[in-house]
């Protein structure tokens, strides 16, 4: 009898016509792989989107393009469960309970919020983006998932995560899987091309330094081919002394499933401009066939819609079973069916 898999969930935001390369290569490249190994539960976290102001129609257009960007990017829908998260209600309903349980001034300590509502204005800071760690903790657990799959920057969301879990556990009885974090490694983390102090990132200033997975193959290769570097020209990495270089001698030695030192040996000597000529051929040969699959799902809606409606269905089997029990041992009275 084998084993089965261990759980595994993680999700982005669809608020983007387009994923980026630092979502491909720190997300979706580990997901790819992970599919392999786990029961792996992936989704489009439409419910934390609206944290911050949506136009309705731009949320639903993007939300099916993330989609069939997922899955031109290597997801596949029959082997792992890819769903939206607001076509699964339990979502919403079990970060309610886990409000309850979550200290105001816990809550108040979540970094990422605070970041977020300096960019903002405190006073325009939504509750929703105040309390979204906590629903984060209910996508988590919702699906037991033994393994979160998240940058360094989400470890404190992880362990709001655990610790909420072990407080439910206590309080009520054994009914949650106390998760773990999957840590990316620090390779997978891509910079700005401009501002390589700042992960890349859809809420950058400029979009100059981002390279977007649907851009065309031209804009993407002139990006790359105008990335901050140095002055001195010498083909060697070194994040601290020259971070626009040692980022684009990551994002080669990704791509092309090598070590950063044969990268270097490759180009050492050769200056600047070989070594951009190249990686822009590398990134336009990586991410073109991922921006025509796209294309493609992307004109047939109703399949796309199909899939995640398949999906949904399995994902909701899992939750709500979590749901009942939570809801038994809390003491609510259920309604008579």
């Amino acid at each position: 009898m084998t084993e089965p898999k261990p759980r595994l969930l993680s999700g982005m935001q669809p608020s983007a016509d387009s994923l980026h390369l630092g979502n491909y290569i720190g997300a979706l490249l580990s997901w790819k792989a992970l599919q392999e190994t786990h029961d792996a539960f992936f989704f489009l976290a439409d419910l934390h989107a609206i944290t911050v102001p949506q136009e309705p129609e731009l949320l639903r257009a993007n939300t099916r393009r993330t989609t069939a960007q997922y899955i031109a990017a290597g997801i596949d829908p029959s082997r792992s469960t890819l769903f939206v998260q607001s076509q699964v209600p339990a979502h919403a309903e079990l970060a309610w309970v886990l409000n309850t349980l979550t200290g105001f001034g816990e809550a108040s300590r979540m970094t990422q919020f605070k970041d977020k509502a300096a960019k903002q204005g405190q006073e325009a800071a939504s509750v929703g983006l105040f309390t979204y760690p906590i629903l984060q903790a209910g996508d988590i657990l919702l699906y037991q998932a033994v393994d979160v799959p998240v940058g360094e920057d989400q470890r404190q969301h992880i362990e709001l995560t655990r610790d909420l879990a072990g407080r439910f556990n206590s309080r009520f009885g054994d009914t949650f899987t106390v998760p773990k974090p999957y840590i990316l490694k620090d390779t997978a983390k891509i910079f700005d091309l401009q501002n390589p102090s700042s992960k890349m990132s859809k809420s950058a200033e400029s979009h100059a330094g981002l390279i977007w997975l649907m851009d065309e193959p031209k804009v993407t290769a002139k990006k790359i081919m105008r990335a901050v570097t140095d002055t001195d020209g010498e083909v060697r990495y070194d994040r601290e002394a020259k971070p626009g270089l040692a980022n684009l001698l990551t994002i080669f030695a990704i791509l092309d499933n090598r070590s950063i030192e044969s990268v270097v040996e490759e180009f050492a000597g050769g200056g600047y401009g070989a070594l951009k000529k190249a990686l822009a051929e590398v990134v336009v040969g990586t991410l073109e066939p991922i921006r025509a699959r796209t294309l493609e799902l992307l004109d047939d809606p109703g399949e796309l819609d199909r899939i995640l409606g398949l999906n949904a269905e399995r994902a909701n089997e899992v939750a709500q079973q979590t749901l009942d029990t939570v809801y038994d041992r809390v003491g609510f009275l259920r309604r008579v069916r």
